[in-house]
């Protein structure tokens, strides 16, 4: 895989209870965007993000797993995160080092105890989110009662994108309230057709419209005064506001489909490159420099800076670090210093991980998130940094007051 700018880079958790649908999300999601060629099952133990053979065995995930992919122009490096309430600390792993928590809800079950916790541990965080509204195939799924559930639970900032065309088994489209268009699906393709909002549910659509363009311009006043004066405002100026929204985690943007069925995963990508922050539309990490704390950008110019926020033991090349450039641009032979340790680390290997697949990459610029094998002293949670640059990325309890949620 080639390499990205910040700019071109969304880091991104699938977050929620057990059993919402992740792990089936993000399948979804890199079969849509070419990144792999079949749709595996979770029942079948197909999935890219569940490969280890207790999670096979299982049907659910026990470990964060990292999968990249390329849609429109951008990486999108998905983090899929296990649901239990026991791997809360893979929740507290991944949502420190992405740039925008995806909550995926069942639209069967509505909201359970581990889609709150991961809401927290994000919104303690100052984390950009996005809902994603599963499963509204099922029998007995319903959008509406879901979303009274979020709006309840959430606030006023979550807002409705889409609206679901069909329900349960006659699911098989959306509604764009930005730009009053329907996109429907036909089969498995996960490819839409676009066509006018049906008839029977253009009333619904045209409310639903408004009230989200009066809330998207409220953050705005000159749009507002120009929606005042009874002006129509561009889907392109909504975009740009929403954005804004969500980059400051005022702004919650509900969209909704079927993983399982490919219905409206193309738009969940989309909206993820076109509304979700990149590295560099996110504040300065804070890092801890003796007694001072400093402010560290995503410069790929910078000097080069690195934080270890997951180990796991591959069967094959032994350990492996998973990690997020923070600063400067890291390349294969690179030597690093363990702050912690004080001790020298060499990155002998460089690579991104899809599941338990490696591909190497020439090099990986801040804000982007890659693996290196066999460090001889590091461990998760500790920072790598140039010699003589001794700064530290705060530990868990410190950055994540709930991460025991």
């Amino acid at each position: 895989m080639k390499s990205f700018p910040p700019a071109q880079i969304r880091n991104v958790a699938l977050v929620g209870h057990g059993g919402a649908g992740k792990t089936s999300l993000a399948e979804a999601l890199l079969f849509c965007a070419g990144a792999i060629n079949r749709l595996g099952r979770v029942e079948d133990g197909t999935t890219t993000t569940d490969f280890d053979p207790e999670e096979v065995r299982r049907n659910i995930s026990l470990s964060l797993a990292l999968a990249p992919l390329e849609y429109g122009g951008h990486k999108i490096n998905l983090l899929d995160v296990p649901g239990a309430p026991d791997f809360v600390g893979d929740v507290a792993a991944a949502l420190r080092v992405v740039d925008l928590a995806v909550i995926v809800v069942s639209a069967v079950e509505g909201i359970e105890v581990q889609t709150e916790a991961a809401w927290r541990v994000a919104a303690d965080l100052g984390l950009p989110r996005m809902i994603f509204v599963n499963k509204l195939d099922r029998e007995r799924a319903s959008y509406e009662r879901t979303l009274e559930q979020l709006r309840e639970r959430f606030g006023v900032g979550v807002a409705p994108l889409e609206l679901p065309i069909g329900e349960e088994a006659e699911f098989h489209g959306v509604a764009d309230l930005l730009s009053d268009t329907a996109f429907l699906y036909e089969g498995t393709t996960g490819k839409a057709t676009q066509g006018e909002i049906p008839d029977e549910m253009s009333d619904l659509e045209h409310q639903v419209h408004d009230n989200l363009v009066e809330g998207i311009v409220v953050a705005d006043d000159a749009l507002m005064e120009r929606y005042l004066e009874g002006e129509t405002i561009s889907p392109k100026e909504l975009q740009d506001t929403l954005s804004r929204g969500v980059a400051e985690a005022t702004v919650f943007p509900v969209v909704c489909g079927s993983a399982t069925k490919l219905v409206a995963i193309d738009r969940l990508a989309q909206l993820i490159c076109e509304v979700g922050p990149s590295p560099a539309d996110r504040p300065a990490v804070s890092v801890q420099a003796g007694d001072s704390t400093q402010e560290v950008a995503a410069d790929p110019a910078g000097p080069p800076l690195a934080f270890v926020f997951k180990t796991v033991a591959d069967p094959y090349v032994g350990k492996v670090s998973f990690l997020k450039v923070l600063s400067g641009t890291i390349r294969p032979d690179a030597q690093l210093t363990n702050s912690r340790t004080h001790g020298d680390e060499r990155l002998h290997g460089l690579f991104t991980m899809r599941g338990k697949e490696q591909d190497t990459v020439p090099e990986l610029a801040a804000g982007d998130i890659g693996a290196v094998a066999k460090l001889a002293n590091t461990g998760t949670g500790d920072t790598l940094t140039p010699k003589g640059m001794p700064v530290v990325v705060p530990t868990v309890a410190t950055f994540c007051p709930r991460a025991t949620v």
